[in-house]
């Protein structure tokens, strides 16, 4: 009975406070913004922060518009769309891309993973451009396996930025035991059953399928903590070697002083050398 309560997801909810609301997480600090706002004289003083960035990258802040002041080396090949495009458009432009599957397609303008999704196939393209109500991009997957979230500060005096924090990030995935089923698996883990309904409706009959003893799955590959990812304090990967990566990284993008790089990759050796890129979400 203890189990049953514990693993609904209302009481999971209530008793992790990951998942409450924004307003009831923030709002204590709601004070302390608007004595700032005073002294600053402006309830968006922060938006200074990222000159370059609409809004300072705060909020309805344009994908787009983000990628085009970033190098392109530094973000996999990305195609812009606007809502509503019909097929021989979406077609023509795949085409003449180059895009190579998988894509990535997700909006514009939005966050907590909503509207994100692999795209394998260009009739899966057509649907999602379809369902979309608003601007999208599609994106060139980038299969690293690690995906990694690395806060980044800089100073507009200062020459040299610094590394405030690193969250690494568990996929949502499931390891078999030889008898239980996909579904099963992921009644085991809190995380997983508040994702359940919306696998459900991705996977159908897949998540019925019995995995080897052993044999790992992944369901959804990309780090998002809205979409069932698990995020782990990582500061202990901070060192001299990898700040000055990200900080060689964030100078080239104009206008940047302040914000989180989401960055897939598969070491972390490979990662403070600078082979990355930006994540999927």
């Amino acid at each position: 009975m203890a189990r049953k309560i514990l693993y609904h997801p209302f009481f999971i909810r209530l008793f992790h406070w990951e998942y409450w609301p924004f307003n009831v997480v923030y709002g204590p600090i709601l004070f302390y913004w608007l004595l700032l706002c005073l002294r600053a004289r402006s309830f968006f003083f922060f938006n200074t922060s990222n000159p370059t960035i609409k809004n300072g990258g705060f909020l309805l802040e344009s994908k787009k518009e983000i990628y085009e002041i970033i190098p392109a080396k530094l973000y996999p090949r990305t195609v812009f769309f606007k809502v509503g495009i019909n097929d021989l458009d979406l077609l023509n432009t795949l085409q003449n891309s180059t895009l190579q599957f998988p894509l990535i397609g997700k909006p514009d303008i939005g966050g907590k993973g909503r509207g994100v999704k692999k795209l394998y196939t260009i009739n899966e393209v057509i649907e999602y451009a379809m369902e979309s109500k608003v601007d999208f991009l599609l994106q060139e997957f980038v299969p690293y396996k690690n995906e990694t979230g690395i806060f980044y500060c800089r100073f507009p005096d200062q020459q040299k930025g610094f590394i405030s924090g690193i969250v690494a990030k568990q996929f949502l995935a499931v390891r078999g035991d030889g008898n239980s089923t996909i579904e099963e698996l992921l009644q085991t883990e809190k995380r997983f059953i508040l994702q359940l309904p919306s696998l459900r409706n991705l996977y159908k009959e897949k998540l019925q399928q019995v995995l080897k003893k052993d044999e790992d799955y992944l369901l959804v590959p990309y780090g998002n903590h809205a979409r069932g990812a698990k995020f782990i304090d990582a500061h202990y990967m901070i060192n001299e070697r990898l700040s000055d990566t990200i900080d060689s990284i964030a100078k080239q993008i104009p206008g940047f002083y302040f914000g989180r790089l989401d960055i897939r990759f598969d070491t972390w050796q490979q990662l403070s050398r600078a082979k990355i890129f930006p994540s999927s979400n």
